[in-house]
């Protein structure tokens, strides 16, 4: 589904509807749509099981040129992973170098989910959390712990 003559809330709030039980496992809804920007909340089944039954909000940015320039997106809620800051950015080659327009707001959460699953630890934005990737166990306790104190 290309968005090149779509609006960004539009296009969010179709996706979202093509999200709810998707094949993916994905379930999200739109929180709150902007000018320019929605927030959305996304639970994601991935694999592997570490983020499993936790509930993410990402903030979905529209720069004027969109859908020739990507979206501006990051974790609202805290997600401790290789690639995802502390501020909530993602390192994602489709953000960045490899944006096409042909990407729709599907596109983004779906790469998102993958990443989650599979992250790319040769690049990664916390170290931390790509040393402790190995260790599945001890890479849950610390996100259960962030992900549990941020949402209390």
């Amino acid at each position: 589904m290309a968005s090149q003559n779509m609006d960004p809330a539009a296009a969010a709030a179709s996706t979202t509807a093509a999200l709810k039980g998707s094949e993916s496992g994905g379930n999200c809804a739109l929180l709150s749509v902007g000018p320019k920007r929605c927030l959305v909340s996304a639970f994601m089944s991935v694999a592997p099981e570490v983020y499993e039954g936790l509930r993410y909000r990402l903030s979905l940015e529209f720069p004027a040129g969109y859908p020739y320039q990507a979206p501006r997106v990051k974790f609202v809620t805290p997600c401790f992973h290789p690639n995802v800051d502390d501020q909530g950015f993602i390192c994602l080659d489709i953000l960045k170098d490899k944006w096409s327009a042909l990407y729709d707001v599907r596109s983004i959460l779906l790469s998102i989910q993958s990443l989650l699953g599979e992250p790319n630890n040769e690049s990664p934005l916390n170290t931390v959390a790509a040393e402790l990737w190995e260790d599945q166990e001890g890479e849950k306790a610390v996100i259960l712990t962030r992900h549990h104190f941020q949402m209390c």
